[in-house]
């Protein structure tokens, strides 16, 4: 068998090489893809579950409250308790920094117990700076950076020796100007250390704590330690335990469909690859029919004829899986650099990862690039391996056979339809990719029967004329070899138009959702420390609040018509997922014209609470309309005036975009019954007709200024339209990645049809030179196999947009709610789509024109003439 390939298989890679090139280069760039968005979302996983280890440390629990914090009388109880051997309170939130040049930067502030801290957190341990005195991790004016926020601040990475550093802190409404004593080692984000107690009253929370770590007695036992707590009298229903990885676990699985739905788009070139092995491998058997039944003849048996075809697609899989893996590494690596570990995902914001190679994941990319190419050599090699040798020899081939490969398409596809109708397994849609893959083989295996329908009803309109019938005729009496020619272009065109109509349907709905939940001119926000992500961590929209009186101003200055408030609140429902966010807002009037609603309002009975849910919370916590939701009940139990606990109503569910781990709306006149909270985080204004929205901005900062007497840039202020500009930016940012991917499977795809034609054509030489000899012009022959290459790639456009459809309704109606858990409307952009598959035809034109070119320019004598 090496010697059949060193010599064999070797002369027809050494003759052919463009062709063979395209199959590895398919294979290299599906390899590329997946590999590299594993690497870069391992790294960016292990980078974040770093810092929160760091950051966290290790307790055996944590105590923290369902919203905000809590009050240290828990700690006390938890640090008296006799099976608790350590406890360290810790007080942390989100606030800014002032940098160089007035910049404010996100700035996480974390109070801590130095004397307890060693023993659960090292690496949040203070250390002072050379020359410091030892005891200033105790004084109330002084903080210790880590490497991430010294970084932010401008500030050098060690500071120098007796140069005194200060920093400017806010969480709240003033600035707070703390000494720099030290660093701390934890990684991650920007991070700035002090004591507890000094946090506490300098930014005003005393006697508030954000959790509790605990380091338990041997052979405890955490589940009735925990039961025994919760039931004991006295013990704050808002307070739960959470287990120490938890914080770290709940990115994981939310980022999971994320991290798996981009994995699979990228494994969308290795899908097309494998057709297009396919594709070279079939043609490249056929072009060889002759010289295998040759070997045959002469003793090589047909399973060896197998085993010989199927170890030249190894050899391009292996080839190609190699090349991929270092392509991969290098473009992980360098969207490391770049681009950080977010890929758009909105995740992994703020982590700076270094590249964690794995040997498994290579292991596992690569061998799904060999398995790429050794499926799609299978049938070519099965087709080897059945060959008629007496018949070959003579130039008959084999006998053509009706098949019942239509069936076969049918039942894939009916199997597809059936798979898209599976729930989810644990939070993935396994079964609605399946459906997407057998509704692709099935559409492609039906295209021999799809060539047969389409053009036995248009060849008659063709009999006249004759350059137009030899193509069309070739497709029909062909169409096994022209279904192998187009494989890999429908392959790819079908998964570009799915992922083209998906992308078009969420920008539509975003569109839409941004035109119902922004109603006002412009909006005003406290300036925060950091945004609500993905990452479910909360906001600092919990602490940074206008007063009523504040709203009322507003209200109140030249040019603004009318106002509306909007409060955040974040809710820890479940510790083993990310927190859900409460907004108050005013519902006046029907709340379908405040919110994007999904179906219609429920009427609230009397003496409930009516609140508005957004998709995932359906999913996640049962929320459905017309229930009682006891969880929210629950979670604001420690928050209410009244001694009666509030039941919730869930009227309706609302599309929310924004936070893919669930909100909750209710009344903002409810809200400040229930909580007795006057204060806002958002303002929204209308302006008053003809009012100057550069002069009505001014006026917000003056009296921002002279109210809260603080900087101007205390505030945020944002037209509509910057934020809607802002949104869709995010939004092609994040799905930047699958315009390339899209290009690439189109890019292959073209591959594909290029070394097709090139492969047949050179083939056909004895067939061009006799049409020479019947008076057929060069300029005839070029124009009868462009006319084939359109014929067949025309097909292939219509088998291709008809898959994407089918792929897309799978995609937008199944595999997007099962993953993210919100629904979006179906749009089919025609125009966009039309144009790709012209482009696709006109491509294929050209290609097969091209490549006719070259055969058609043989001597023609020599053409009849040559002989095998």
């Amino acid at each position: 068998m090496r010697a059949l390939l060193t010599t064999f298989s070797w002369q027809e890679l050494r003759h052919h090489p463009w062709r063979n090139a395209a199959a590895v280069l398919a294979v290299m760039l599906g390899v590329a893809l997946a590999f590299s968005v594993q690497l870069i979302n391992a790294s960016a996983l292990d980078e974040f579950a770093s810092a929160v280890r760091s950051v966290n440390g290790q307790p055996d629990l944590e105590v923290r409250a369902v919203q905000g914090g809590f009050d240290e009388a828990v700690f006390a109880r938890l640090a008296q308790h006799p099976q608790v051997t350590l406890a360290s309170p810790v007080l942390e939130f989100q606030g800014l920094a002032l940098a160089a040049g007035e910049r404010q930067v996100p700035m996480r502030v974390i109070g801590v117990d130095a004397l307890v801290l060693p023993a659960i957190a090292p690496a949040l341990m203070p250390q002072p700076a050379a020359g410091a005195d030892r005891f200033a991790l105790f004084a109330p004016g002084h903080v210790f950076l880590n490497a991430a926020a010294r970084s932010a601040l401008g500030l050098p990475a060690q500071a120098g020796a007796g140069v005194a550093e200060t920093v400017q802190l806010r969480s709240g409404d003033a600035w707070q100007r703390l000494g720099v004593a030290g660093h701390v080692a934890a990684s991650g984000a920007a991070l700035a250390v002090m004591d507890i107690a000094a946090a506490q009253e300098l930014f005003g929370q005393i006697g508030q704590l954000s959790r509790v770590d605990l380091r338990l007695a041997p052979g405890t036992d955490r589940a009735a330690f925990i039961a025994s707590l919760q039931q004991s009298p006295g013990w704050p229903a808002g307070v739960q335990f959470a287990e120490p990885g938890d914080a770290a676990e709940r990115v994981s699985n939310l980022s999971r469909a994320y991290r798996v739905n981009l994995t699979v788009l990228a494994l969308v070139a290795l899908f097309t690859g494998a057709f297009l092995v396919f594709s070279v491998l079939a043609l490249s058997v056929a072009k060889r029919a002759q010289q295998f039944a040759l070997l045959g003849v002469l003793g090589l048996t047909p399973r060896e004829r197998l085993r010989l075809v199927l170890a030249e697609s190894l050899v391009l899989g292996l080839i190609g899986s190699a090349a991929g893996l270092a392509l991969g590494t290098a473009l992980a690596a360098f969207a490391l650099r770049v681009l950080g570990g977010d890929l758009g995902g909105g995740y992994f914001e703020g982590v700076a990862p270094k590249l964690h190679w794995s040997s498994g994941a290579a292991l596992l990319y690569g061998g799904l690039g060999v398995l790429a190419a050794l499926v799609g050599g299978w049938w070519p090699a099965r087709a080897a391996q059945a060959l008629p040798e007496a018949q070959t020899l003579k130039g008959l081939g084999a006998a053509p056979t009706q098949g019942n490969s239509h069936w076969l398409a049918l039942g894939l596809i009916a199997l597809g339809a059936v798979l898209a109708n599976i729930p989810a397994i644990g939070g993935i849609p396994v079964a609605a990719y399946l459906s997407v893959a057998c509704l692709l083989v099935g559409g492609i295996t039906a295209l021999p029967w799809l060539i047969a329908l389409l053009y036995d009803r248009v060849a008659p309109l063709f009999a006249q004329r004759v350059l137009p019938m030899l193509a069309v005729e070739r497709a029909r009496r062909m169409r096994g070899t022209a279904a192998v020619a187009v494989s890999g272009v429908v392959a790819s065109l079908s998964l570009a138009v799915a992922l083209t109509v998906m992308v078009a349907s969420f920008r539509d709905s975003v569109t839409h959702w941004l035109d119902v939940v922004l109603p006002a001119d412009l909006y005003v926000r406290a300036t925060s420390g950091g945004r609500g992500s993905n990452t479910g961590n909360s906001s600092s929209t919990d602490t940074a609040t206008f007063s009523p009186a504040f709203v009322q101003a507003l209200a109140q200055l030249p040019g603004v018509g009318r106002t509306g408030t909007l409060r955040t609140q974040s809710l820890q429902l479940d510790a083993s997922r990310p927190a859900v966010t409460l907004i108050a807002r005013s519902l006046e009037g029907n709340a379908s014209q405040s919110l994007p609603l999904v179906g219609a309002a429920l009427p609230v009975p009397e003496g409930q609470i009516g609140i508005y849910v957004s998709e995932p919370m359906v999913e996640l916590y049962g929320a459905k309309p017309g229930t009682t939701f006891a969880p929210l009940s629950d979670a604001v139990a420690t928050a209410v005036t009244s001694k009666t606990p509030p039941v919730f109503f869930v009227a309706g569910v609302w599309r929310d975009y924004a936070r893919q781990f669930g909100a909750v709306t209710v009344d903002a006149r409810d809200f400040e019954r229930i909580t007795g909270e006057r204060n806002v985080s958002d303002v929204a204004l209308w302006l008053a007709p003809g009012a100057s929205e550069g002069a009505v901005q001014a006026a917000v900062r003056e009296l921002a200024a002279r109210q809260g007497g603080a900087s101007s840039e205390s505030i945020e202020i944002a037209s509509v339209g910057q934020i809607r500009a802002t949104s869709l930016r995010i939004f092609d940012r994040s799905f930047a990645v699958t315009y390339w991917l899209q290009a690439v499977a189109i890019a292959i795809g073209l591959f594909g049809i290029a070394a097709s034609f090139s492969a047949q054509v050179l083939a056909r030489r004895k067939e061009f030179g006799l049409l020479a000899h019947l008076g057929f012009t060069r300029r005839q022959v070029l124009a009868v196999v462009a006319g084939e290459g359109a014929a067949w790639t025309a097909i292939g456009a219509v088998a291709g947009l008809l898959l994407g459809l089918a792929v897309s309704v799978v995609l937008v109606k199944v595999v997007n709610p099962q993953s993210f858990h919100w629904s979006m409307d179906l749009l089919v952009p025609w125009t966009r789509l039309l144009v790709l598959c012209a482009a696709v035809v006109a491509a294929g034109t050209v290609t097969a024109w091209m490549a006719g070119r070259a055969a058609a320019g043989k001597d023609v004598v020599l053409a009849v003439k040559e002989d095998w």
